[in-house]
């Protein structure tokens, strides 16, 4: 009897090491990992990495890690028109496997979030700069806020000979050829002047490019929310690190 309590004091020792050991191991790991993605994507400030799963150790003998989250604020997606700033992206990745020396590492598949606020959203449409809409007439969005049920609400001003007009126009948002696009509701009236709907439409509605994301990720749908454009990101077989 006193053989076997002794037996199980070892287990739970050793148990109990074993937990130590395993998360020690994914904390270094994670510090690693974070350090080679911030060098591979160029990032500004290193990104939280979390490895899930118990026990990692037998992860990392087995070559493939079950799902790692990982987190980016202040990222810069570049695209051919310059770049537009995500606010912040969380990305889980699923399957990640790795080679014996570490230094590449892939994904079978990935989902996550990233958003964009209104004012990055805004800087990034204003680069095209103000169109002409009539004689006399120019126009260009100069605002961009949450109209509410998942829509944005767009200001617009249009220079005219009598002045400034700035009316606003709800839009629905939505993913169209890979682009994040916006389409007004209803056109807006410009005072007594007669701007057709191709006119207008070359103002209100619009399509921005959010390429080049960490890992190849791409976009999958969007929503309007309070604080900006929410969007959702999706892929398979991207490449980490290496």
């Amino acid at each position: 009897m006193r053989a076997l309590r002794i037996l199980l004091i070892l287990v739970v020792i050793l148990g109990g090491l074993f937990v130590i050991a395993d998360r020690v191991a994914v904390n270094i790991a994670e510090n690693k990992a974070a350090d080679k993605i911030r060098e591979s994507e160029s990032l500004a400030s290193t990104p939280s990495v979390s490895i899930e799963g118990f026990p990692f150790l037998t992860q990392v003998a087995d070559g493939t890690l079950d799902d790692v989250k990982i987190g980016i604020k202040d990222y810069e997606a570049k695209n051919a028109d310059g770049s537009i700033r995500i606010a912040d992206m969380k990305a889980e990745m699923h399957g990640v496997k790795f080679d014996s020396s570490y230094s590449s590492a892939t994904a079978a598949s990935a989902t996550g979030t990233a958003r964009v606020s209104y004012a990055d959203l805004l800087k990034a449409v204003q680069k095209a700069g103000p169109a002409r809409v009539a004689p006399g007439v120019s126009a260009q969005i100069d605002g961009l806020s949450y109209a509410g049920d998942s829509k944005v609400k767009l200001t617009v001003a249009f220079k005219t000979p009598l002045g400034t007009l700035r009316p606003t126009v709800t839009s629905a948002v939505k993913v169209t050829g890979g682009k994040l696009s916006a389409r007004a509701v209803s056109l807006p009236k410009v005072g007594s002047f007669d701007l057709g709907e191709s006119a207008l439409r070359g103002v209100t509605d619009f399509q921005q490019a959010i390429d080049n994301l960490p890992a190849g990720i791409k976009l999958d749908k969007v929503e309007a929310v309070q604080d900006g454009i929410e969007i959702s990101v999706t892929g398979s077989d991207l490449r980490l690190v290496g």
